[in-house]
């Protein structure tokens, strides 16, 4: 490795302690889109000034990043005076910086800019120097908040001694908003665990941003950053297969890495009514109201589904009032804006307004390319440009269309063993027509067409029978359902029979599995895609 004097070269010093910090194993995904805040200003003897657009990214660094850092300053081999300790200097004029970039990738995604409310009982940034004075005139709107030194080992105000990285060093206390302190017997649900129900891959990092959803993610992350007190409630609508859903897990995500006693939940509409039916049988409504009011964070979805369905909504009312009494965070979605929903009180849908209502849409094309390629780089498959536009450009009106799509030039090329290139994607969407923004395909259609395919009646594919053949072409057919319309996970197991959604679910990640897998379900579903498509024109 180089010597670099940061004197001289703060920026090449800079750089040498990133690269040692991308893999280190502390540094999570969240703590790399601060990371990657950082602007290198000089050196001030043996201390590096690193310079950050606001006080949460200070924040973040020297409470969740400070043992990472002081580690990467001994992989660096300076050719001048020894860099032990950095300062961390916020500098307002970076913010115009940061609000011009326009990220199309979760990696390049910046925090929006607000502070936190800390601890007052957590222990103190590690410091040694507390230089937080107020600018002087004519100088950078910035301020030096705290020097983090690597050789005072073994006392609180210190940092980790970097030549000798302390493996007992306590972590930084937890930054903790402001809410109400609930009782210990109250549900505990844990970041990773089951108690949130939380969908591990559904991130801010793997949210890919364009100008359809750009101001929406924007509320979801300061509502993440500052609960109950940016927008309360969050009310997002728009078409299934745009994000929200992914919006409300990255909520519940992001508030738990940044608080992590927080408790969070996620609850569709069919669980909630579920939920409280099961609680009225079994005579447990104290145990029902225990568990979605005993929470800092609800989140919502399709509450589009809870039309007409009174007393479920009368539960959703109170429930409702509750958390927004006692400052507590809601974040709802739905598929029509509030005004808009039909079969609800209007007590119900004005308190939808208390907070901000913003919407997704459909992605520009632009978008849908981040979309794709982000698509690719999780399935750890290099596919070209070319492809990616020819895939974009076909597919308009739905994320999730236009993910399983590239799965299925994936799954085509795996299955002819044959690398991903322009003739072929041609050849696996030779048939595929550009669906309507608003998705009309029937799924009654869909039904009929793959019973005829399958030589079975539509009762057989919509009935209870669980017949190998029956099973199979059923699974096909939710399949087809979710990647070709835009119905929910819920709405599709209604039309098959009255199934839960997880029916729906697990139909999905299997067909898409063994497409991959065999060439005869592969192309059983593009046979029958195609069929739907024509049928469709």
């Amino acid at each position: 490795m180089p010597q670099i004097d940061a004197t001289a070269d703060p920026e090449g010093f800079w750089q040498q302690m990133a690269d040692a910090l991308q893999s280190d194993p502390d540094i999570t995904g969240q703590l790399s889109g601060f990371i990657g805040l950082i602007h290198p200003k000089g050196a001030i003897g043996d201390t590096i000034l690193l310079e950050v657009p606001d006080e949460l990214a200070r924040e973040m660094i020297e409470h969740r990043a400070r043992n990472a850092m002081m580690r990467a300053l001994t992989t660096v081999q300076p050719d001048g005076p020894a860099i032990t300790s950095f300062a961390v200097v916020v500098n307002s004029s970076l913010r115009e910086m940061v609000s011009k970039q326009t990220p199309q990738k979760p990696s390049t995604r910046q925090p929006s800019l607000h502070a936190l409310d800390i601890d007052p009982h957590a222990p103190a940034p590690s410091s040694t120097t507390d230089a937080a004075a107020a600018p002087q005139p004519g100088a950078a709107a910035a301020s030096v908040t705290g020097l983090i030194t690597a050789d005072m080992p073994g006392t609180e105000a210190s940092g980790t001694s970097a030549t000798q990285p302390s493996a007992t060093t306590s972590p930084a206390a937890p930054i903790r908003p402001s809410v109400p302190t609930v009782q210990a017997s109250a549900p505990k649900p844990t970041a990773g665990g089951n108690g949130n129900r939380l969908n591990p891959k559904y991130t801010f990092d793997s949210f890919v941003i364009g100008a359809s959803n750009r101001f929406a993610h924007a509320a979801a992350f300061a509502v993440a950053e500052t609960p109950a007190k940016a927008y309360n409630p969050l009310f997002i609508y728009g078409e299934s297969g745009l994000g929200k859903t992914h919006l409300l897990h990255a909520i519940g995500h992001y508030a738990i890495s940044l608080f992590p006693d927080i408790r969070v939940l996620y609850v569709s509409s069919e669980e909630f009514t579920n939920d409280f039916i099961n609680s009225i049988q079994r005579n447990e409504a104290a145990e029902f109201q225990s568990r979605y009011r005993d929470i800092d964070v609800l989140l919502i979805d399709d509450i589009q589904f809870l039309q007409g369905k009174d007393s479920t909504q009368e539960a959703f009312f109170h429930t409702f009032n509750n958390l927004h009494d006692h400052n507590k965070q809601l974040v709802i979605t739905s598929d029509l804006p509030p005004k808009q929903l039909t079969g609800f009180q209007e007590r119900m849908t004005s308190r939808f307004e208390w907070g901000l209502t913003t919407d997704v849409q459909a992605p520009d094309l632009e978008t849908r390319i981040a979309i794709l390629r982000r698509k690719a780089e999780s399935e750890q498959m290099e596919v070209p440009g070319d492809i990616l536009e020819l895939i974009a450009s076909k597919v308009s009106s739905n994320i999730r269309e236009l993910e399983g799509t590239l799965l299925r030039v994936i799954a085509y090329a795996s299955i002819e063993q044959k690398p991903i290139d322009f003739p072929l994607a041609q050849t696996a969407l030779k048939d595929m027509i550009t669906l309507a923004d608003d998705n009309l395909v029937d799924p009654d259609t869909i039904i009929q067409t793959t019973a005829t395919y399958f030589s079975l009646s539509v009762n057989d594919i919509v009935g209870t029978s669980r017949s190998q053949q029956i099973a199979l072409a059923r699974q096909i057919a939710m399949y087809i359902c979710r990647e070709l319309t835009s119905l929910s996970l819920p709405k599709i197991g209604q039309i098959f029979g009255n199934r839960d959604h997880t029916t729906v679910m697990y139909a999905n990640n299997k067909i898409s599995r063994l497409m991959q897998e065999k060439r005869n379900i592969y192309t059983q579903v593009t046979d029958i895609s195609t069929a739907v498509k024509q049928a469709h024109r």
